[in-house]
């Protein structure tokens, strides 16, 4: 297969590591926003080296160690990628590639989801769901630098013990037994201030009872493969908010807000506060297995091909 061309302010990266992510099979099975003509290569988080510039790109030169979404939204899962200066970033120092791609946009849709989205206080109590996912394990450890208190939902006990492991004040299991009350039970009746949900079906509908006054509940994305449906009656009586988080968006549209966040998240994987995890790393030649296991769900933390 040719090159990629690469374009207007493009950036060409010879690929050494790509995420798997929820969304590529999305893509693959024509259920996403986006949706590429076929045949297409999926893959849409990758690091590795940059090897040629456009005249027009300032920000980064050859040589330089990134991390970038593909500037098509498919791509990344190739010897070498497109991306551009808004969707590129440095891999911080002492950081590999595969954890780079473990970092990039799951830590990013955390922090723009905690502070520009969420406005998350110290003090507050942060509830995550699908806590032992990429996002879910980010925002557990970027709630606790920012002060909260941190409840994670998972639902498996190896799922709970990664949760706890990276900072999460209390766990619990939302698969089991009234949810709604143990959220109560641990908030003493007061409910929870954000909320961070990738998972959405019936653990949103349980929160969406759960939340307290002034609340923030932060719509990520649906891993369960079900859409809720939220009875805007609960926003009138419970005083609360429900608030999109589509990173993708604020990348076009705030870049220099963007950046401003990459920087202060290498800042505090730099003091040792954030510890992305790699569950698992597959050659690219087993790169259907890596699909097959982001569908399952049953792995916690992030799943990397490297090429």
């Amino acid at each position: 297969m040719d090159s990629p061309a690469l374009g207007e302010n493009g950036i060409r990266v010879r690929v050494h590591a790509a995420s798997v992510n929820f969304p590529d099979t999305l893509i693959i099975e024509g259920k996403y926003q986006l949706q590429p003509p076929f045949p297409f290569v999926p893959g849409f988080e990758v690091a590795g080296e940059v090897v040629e510039i456009a005249p027009s790109v300032r920000k980064f030169a050859v040589g330089d160690r990134v991390m970038a979404l593909t500037s098509a939204g498919y791509g990344g899962f190739a010897e070498e990628a497109i991306t551009d200066e808004e969707s590129t970033e440095l891999v911080p120092d002492g950081m590999d590639y595969p954890t780079a791609t473990a970092f990039y946009s799951s830590y990013a849709t955390s922090y723009h989801g905690l502070v520009q989205r969420g406005r998350l206080k110290p003090g507050e109590t942060l509830l995550v769901l699908g806590a032992a996912g990429g996002v879910g394990l980010a925002t557990i450890e970027i709630g606790k630098a920012l002060g909260a208190r941190v409840i994670a939902a998972a639902g498996s006990d190896e799922k709970r013990s990664v949760a706890s492991d990276h900072g999460a004040d209390e766990v619990v299991d939302y698969t089991r037994g009234d949810f709604r009350e143990q959220l109560r039970e641990l908030t003493c009746g007061k409910g929870i201030d954000v909320c961070l949900d990738g998972v959405g079906g019936d653990a949103f509908d349980h929160v969406s009872r759960a939340m307290n006054y002034g609340g923030r509940l932060l719509v990520v994305g649906f891993a369960s493969g079900t859409i809720p449906k939220l009875p805007v009656n609960l926003l009138l009586l419970k005083g609360y908010s429900a608030v999109g988080v589509y990173w993708n968006t604020f990348v076009r549209r705030e870049p220099e807000l963007k950046s401003a966040n990459a920087d202060a998240l290498a800042r505090l994987f730099t003091t040792g506060q954030l510890r992305p995890l790699v569950a698992e790393t597959f050659g690219i030649e087993d790169i259907v297995a890596a699909l097959t296991a982001v569908t399952k769900r049953g792995t916690a933390g992030k799943l990397v091909v490297t090429m």
